[in-house]
């Protein structure tokens, strides 16, 4: 998957999460890849996206702190939740099933 950011800026990201350092790498042989008929020999006009630029020289511990993000998000999330139904103000139980 592709998407557009900040101008000039693009990102592409596996949305399978097949393997360890997912979304954004895939395992070397990837089972869910298939190539898109928009990257297959067109020609593009000067508002195609960037290349993808080259990867990082090492890319060791990146699915650790991949892993320690995900804790952190899956750890917030509960809090979050119960922060957003708390604000939002109760509906009387009768209106509930009232016609509209």
């Amino acid at each position: 998957m592709q998407e557009l950011r900040e101008p000039g800026e693009t990102v592409r990201k596996c949305n399978l999460d097949l393997a360890p350092e997912a979304p954004w790498r895939c395992p070397d042989p990837c089972s869910g890849y298939e190539r898109r008929l928009a990257d297959v020999n067109w020609s593009h006009g000067k508002l195609v996206v960037a290349p993808t630029p080259p990867e990082p020289a090492s890319l060791e511990g990146v699915a650790e702190l991949l892993d320690e993000a995900e804790d952190i998000v899956n750890a917030a999330g509960p809090a979050i939740l119960a922060e957003i139904d708390r604000d939002q103000p109760r509906q009387p139980f009768w209106r509930r099933f009232r016609k509209k």
